[in-house]
């Protein structure tokens, strides 16, 4: 847990100097780490002559080059700050850990207490608010978005953020007595691969792609 000591006081309010500061640290541990071992823990491709981890994130394909941790992707001209973020802090902070199989809320998290507010504000809301009342469009998004569908709740939906950070997407259906409600849950392992600040982040994030791709269907 210590690797993740480093990102506490480190918060998405600026994200221009967020990245700045993640990269110099992402350069930090690329000074004392092999980027074969960085990938193994990590679960992603390394390219040794392109000095390159290809790092897989909700369907698409980043580039992250070694030591400088500039990021780029075929096709896209600009990615968006937060993604940046969240792979250079998977790349810095994943242990390489088993997934657990079990599920953990949020609170669960370390100091998750701390983050609860911002977490169901940019998360859990906005899922409820947006597929409450919409399954189906629910999980086409989602399978849409490279997920498999989940057995909890209603109607739930895994999703990979990276390739060892499955996100668990629930929702139950509202009725003529009770409205809609969801959560959204991790494995046991979250926090050997995330800041918990990042789970709060990539929570929303993750439910904005799958609006953008039902806003489609």
């Amino acid at each position: 847990m210590a690797k993740l000591d480093q990102f506490k006081n480190k918060t998405y309010l600026n994200r221009d100097v967020t990245l700045e500061l993640t990269q110099k640290d992402f350069q930090k541990m690329a000074a004392d780490s092999k980027p074969q071992e960085i990938a193994e823990r990590a679960g992603v491709k390394y390219l040794e002559e392109e000095s390159e981890f290809l790092v897989t994130c909700l369907n698409k394909e980043y580039h992250v080059r070694f030591p400088s941790g500039e990021i780029y992707c075929q096709g896209d001209d600009e990615i968006q700050l937060d993604v940046q973020i969240l792979i250079l802090h998977y790349l810095n902070s994943a242990e390489g850990v088993p997934l657990q199989d079990r599920l953990i809320s949020f609170q669960e998290l370390p100091s998750g207490q701390l983050y609860i507010n911002p977490f169901h504000g940019r998360a859990v809301r906005p899922l409820i608010k947006i597929f409450g009342d919409q399954p189906e469009k629910f999980t086409k998004a989602g399978l849409a978005l490279g997920g498999e569908k989940g057995d909890k709740g209603d109607v739930s939906i895994r999703i990979n953020l990276f390739p060892r950070v499955p996100i668990l997407y629930v929702i139950w259906l509202g009725d003529d007595e009770f409205p809609a409600s969801g959560n959204i849950l991790f494995d046991a392992s979250a926090a050997n691969y995330l800041p918990t600040e990042d789970y709060a982040v990539a929570g929303g994030m993750v439910v904005f792609e799958m609006k953008k791709l039902a806003d489609q269907m």
